[in-house]
């Protein structure tokens, strides 16, 4: 049996320092305290093209961004329940990160699936930004463990529920995954590149697809890993 070395664990604050977050090495298991606020397109739009003010002091309050939805209601009284944070692909709001990191602060992205390391390297790099990604799915509810309770819920007339700027404050929120480094090196596409050279293995001694539908090849050039 091989020497497998386990990934670390670092508790880090939701406010870290540039030394904190110098030592993150890619596939590092993080767990967070303090505030996070989750920021969408919904919150993209509204302070960046809208020019709402923010309605928090960032980053001194928090320099985390997570891209999720909490499946959470307002009650009557205008407490909160919140049961479970359900990760949001973050990809889909790339275009606005490089205007939000620079106006926001964020030292720390969080959502599902990661960015490109063109991305990391053109948006996160310049600002001092790390990528965390949620490890696997049906998460949600193990990250809910980690909330302490919603300290307030952001701009929820103007957006609904789930696209405002929800604030909750963790006590040792996740696991996290370092998706990115402060060289903006992107741990899906080295993984990737680990397994590419060594698929053509699988099809050794395979006969051809036969009917080729998607999915179905023997071309090693074909294969949807990207």
């Amino acid at each position: 049996m091989g020497n497998t070395a386990m990934p670390r664990e670092i508790r880090l604050s939701t406010t870290p320092t540039p030394e904190a977050l110098a030592e993150l090495r890619l596939g590092d298991i993080v767990y967070l305290d303090g505030l996070m606020y989750t920021a969408r397109e919904g919150v993209y739009k509204r302070a960046l093209e809208e020019k709402a003010n923010i309605p928090m002091e960032l980053p001194s309050e928090s320099a985390a961004n997570f891209h999720c939805s909490p499946a959470a209601r307002i009650n009557a009284d205008g407490s909160f329940d919140l049961g479970a944070v359900t990760a949001t692909a973050s990809f889909r709001f790339a275009k606005w990160l490089p205007e939000w990191l620079e106006k926001s602060g964020a030292k720390l992205v969080i959502g599902k699936g990661g960015m490109s390391s063109k991305d990391y390297k053109s948006y996160f790099v310049p600002n001092g930004a790390i990528y965390l990604s949620t490890v696997g799915y049906g998460t949600g509810a193990l990250l809910g463990r980690g909330v302490e309770n919603v300290e307030a819920v952001h701009w929820n007339d103007e957006l609904g529920l789930a696209q405002a700027m929800w604030v909750i404050r963790c006590n040792r929120m996740g696991p996290f995954i370092v998706a990115s480094d402060n060289e903006g090196n992107c741990l899906f596409e080295r993984e990737n590149a680990k397994i590419a050279e060594n698929l053509h293995r699988v099809y050794e001694g395979t006969r051809p697809a036969t009917l080729k539908r998607y999915g179905e090849t023997d071309d090693r050039s074909d294969e949807v890993i990207g």
